[in-house]
């Protein structure tokens, strides 16, 4: 009889939230690709609804691989209140909005734009939180919000003339909804992954109740559910568990969290290549600027003021 074969040594755990971390930036990197595809086909309320759906499916998948499913029995009527809030949001009014962003912008404007939820929310964060603005998230806030300037404006800051003021408009509008979901997550004490289910189970309803009353789904084009369902999967759900993932196992937070410093420009290599967008050194310029922001809020904003 042959010995039994030892098993292979387990990763060590910062490893693996690397791995868990970057296969979250590589899903988040693929998006703006897929919705400038998918909107090629579907309208953004047709988007929503179908990638809605796939994500509300992969989390209960999730679920129960996970054994969570006993955790849903204990939702208070508290607890599906506030997922009725959240789900307004996020996926409701947040993706509508943001594809209504996208079919009007380039993906590369689109996408670039969205990046400053984070310092939106840090900003946020003073009226609804009662943080103290410090001089260092003002000037974040300024080299930020210059970059989306230039990219607005496609290099020409100095004459205020947009491409699409709606879009632009839009895109910072869905920079507000996602900073505020999570602002008002941060005192949501429940399992994140069944929180997230929730708030799904009360999105999709109201979505299909607004397509329903706006006559969304009379024609739909076939074409591009494929691209509905990849954006359910790789935007609104499995990236955001491999995220949680590597939270989890990660020996330090900013270890994890400078790894979305790579998505945006993963990001442009992908809309190059897969959309055929010239990519404008205006973008190239606002997103280095964008950067510059978020990267000097994290250097210059002390330690647990974000708390």
């Amino acid at each position: 009889m042959s010995p039994p074969h030892p098993s292979p040594p387990s990763l060590p755990r910062q490893t693996q939230a690397y791995l868990f971390g970057l296969s979250a930036v590589l899903c988040w990197s693929t998006v703006a690709t897929a919705f400038k595809l998918s909107l090629a086909h579907l309208t953004p309320l047709q988007l929503l609804l179908g990638a809605s759906c796939v994500s509300w499916l992969l989390l209960a998948g999730f679920l129960g691989i996970s054994g969570r499913w006993p955790l849903l029995a204990q939702s208070s009527w508290r607890d599906w209140r506030t997922s009725a809030l959240l789900g307004l949001i996020n996926p409701f009014i947040y993706y509508l909005v943001l594809f209504e962003a996208y079919a009007l912008l380039p993906a590369q404007e689109a996408q670039a734009i969205n990046y400053t939820w984070a310092l939106t929310m840090a900003l946020l964060a003073v009226p609804l939180l009662g943080h103290r603005l410090r001089p260092a998230e003002l000037l974040a806030a300024l080299v930020c919000y210059s970059g989306v300037l230039v990219i607005a404006t496609r290099g020409h800051p100095w004459t205020l003339e947009f491409a699409s003021v709606r879009g632009v408009v839009l895109a910072l509008l869905s920079t507000l909804l996602w900073a505020c979901y999570w602002i008002f997550t941060t005192r949501d004490r429940r399992d994140p992954v069944v929180a997230l289910f929730l708030n799904f189970s009360c999105g999709v309803p109201m979505i299909l109740l607004y397509g329903a009353a706006t006559g969304a789904w009379q024609r739909v084009d076939w074409q591009g559910l494929p691209g509905a369902a990849y954006v359910g999967v790789f935007e609104m759900g499995l990236s955001f568990v491999l995220w949680l993932q590597a939270m989890k196992r990660t020996e330090s937070t900013a270890r994890i969290a400078n790894l979305i410093f790579i998505s945006p420009f993963l990001s442009l290599f992908f809309i190059a290549l897969l959309l055929g967008e010239a990519i404008l050194p205006s973008t190239l310029a606002g997103l280095l600027l964008i950067m510059a922001g978020l990267l000097l809020q994290q250097l210059l904003v002390p330690r647990g003021t974000m708390k």
